[in-house]
């Protein structure tokens, strides 16, 4: 296990910096390469753990993915009826993204496959997705979810269809805005022998949407309703050779601490921009900081920017509804700007949060109450109430969740005293140099094994 230790700002953070490139088009992009008809290149790859995650699953059905450069690879795409069955269960590691999508390519497959995952993947539900994919004729089964009755989790045993049986044709309403339950229901539709609507409460990221829709496949969107409809269309996708744009979810991070350590000035560079992602840029603006934003055209289909911050003062707000979907992710380091800004702060409609890595909501809110921040649990989200001055130093478990770890961080800038953050080690899920870019900025991190 790997603990750090965050010491609180001296100085400013001062400088310009690079982030990840975004994990959700990363996967992506290594999933749709695959069931390409060509080569795909693909450049500014993350090497996060939860993408190298989907590559060893790709790779362990049969799909040829070369490391040409430690920032580039080579898709080697065999069609979306070209993967080959495994000869072991397929590993997700911690990756919900992995084994949703997945999962979505797999209930359409002739053979059998098994997606296991680790301790904390295994206790996120995954009806969500098995229940519209069952509808639609998969043949899914799960372990009974050692909490929630009627749900299951991983392992994920999925049956190869029969011969002559394919996917059928589904319209569905999901109860929640989810990228990984949408993605997941329209890949299989590629397969599906019928037209697939999926309709949300509101626009979750449409990263697989504008990447399809490259690629030739017969999609189209209509607001809250995206369609896949495979009459007519001759079964091939094209190939990728795309950039892959900064992570705004990992910016979110460096742009948080720049607005509340004192005397700041953070650039980001080369950061999507997707409307679907930036409801954490709202949330700045309505909480009086904002971000500059410079816009710098497009990679692989996705607007990306230059983003600017620097140390204001900030005002409590309420946040939920859209905005909340649109920065779903963000909602922890959120909660870090709740606790210095004036007044209060509500974050509702957030219920998504407790099937996270963790449960988000009551592990930010343990997080916020142990640097002494005063904290309202709710049934969807939190009511934080702002702090002037240092906060309390303290020791937290990150509870093996990438944004609780780097939140906790965040938060420790401010505190009285060196705080540790046990765990840590699982930030590699996502911002692999993390602590190497807080020290670039000036900030004191300590690293212990």
């Amino acid at each position: 296990m790997t603990r750090i230790v965050v010491h609180p700002a001296q100085s400013p953070l001062r400088g310009s910096v690079p982030v990840p490139s975004d994990k959700s088009i990363g996967h992506r992009a290594l999933l749709f390469g695959a069931l390409g008809n060509g080569v795909s290149h693909i450049r500014d790859f993350s090497r996060g753990e939860d993408n190298l995650s989907t590559a060893a699953a790709l790779r362990a059905l049969g799909i040829r993915i070369d490391d040409i450069s430690p920032s580039e690879v080579r898709v080697y795409g065999k069609g979306i009826f070209g993967l080959e069955a495994p000869t072991a269960s397929l590993d997700c590691g911690n990756s919900g993204t992995t084994m949703r999508l997945i999962c979505g390519v797999l209930a359409a497959q002739p053979f059998s496959s098994v997606l296991v995952g680790d301790a904390s993947l295994t206790k996120r539900p995954m009806n969500r997705i098995a229940e519209p994919l069952r509808r639609r004729g998969a043949l899914i089964q799960g372990a009974p979810h050692p909490k929630k009755a009627g749900e299951i989790t991983a392992p994920l045993h999925i049956q190869g269809l029969p011969d002559g049986m394919s996917l059928t044709g589904l319209e569905f309403e999901s109860p929640v805005s989810s990228a990984q339950v949408k993605s997941a229901i329209l890949l299989s539709g590629l397969y599906a022998h019928g037209t697939t609507h999926v309709r949300e409460p509101y626009v979750s990221r449409d990263h697989s949407e504008r990447m399809l829709q490259a690629m030739g496949a017969p999609i189209r969107t209509m607001g809250t309703i995206v369609e896949i409809e495979p009459a007519g269309w001759d079964g091939k996708l094209g190939v990728l050779d795309l950039d892959l744009p900064g992570d705004i979810s990992a910016a979110a991070f460096l742009l948080a601490a720049g607005t509340i350590v004192e005397g700041s000035q953070v650039t980001v560079r080369f950061v999507g921009t997707n409307p679907t992602r930036t409801g954490i840029l709202d949330m700045l603006r309505d909480m009086g900081a904002g971000a500059h934003v410079e816009p710098l055209g497009e990679r692989a289909g996705e607007p990306i920017a230059n983003l600017a911050v620097s140390h204001g003062p900030l005002v409590g707000r309420l946040f939920g509804g859209e905005m909340v979907a649109r920065a779903i992710d963000e909602v922890p380091i959120l909660c870090a700007l709740a606790a210095r800004a004036k007044g209060t702060t509500t974050i509702c409609d957030a219920r998504e949060l407790r099937v996270k890595e963790s449960d988000r909501l009551a592990t930010m809110a343990k997080v916020l109450r142990a640097f002494g921040v005063s904290c309202e649990e709710r049934e969807d989200g939190l009511v934080i109430e702002g702090r002037e001055g240092p906060l309390t130093a303290c020791r937290v478990d990150c509870e093996h969740d990438h944004r609780i770890a780097m939140s906790a961080a965040v938060l420790a800038l401010l505190a009285d005293g060196p705080s540790v953050i046990d765990g840590a080690e699982v930030i590699a899920t996502s911002f692999p140099k993390f602590v190497a870019t807080l020290r670039a900025l000036g900030q004191r991190v300590d690293v212990e094994d």
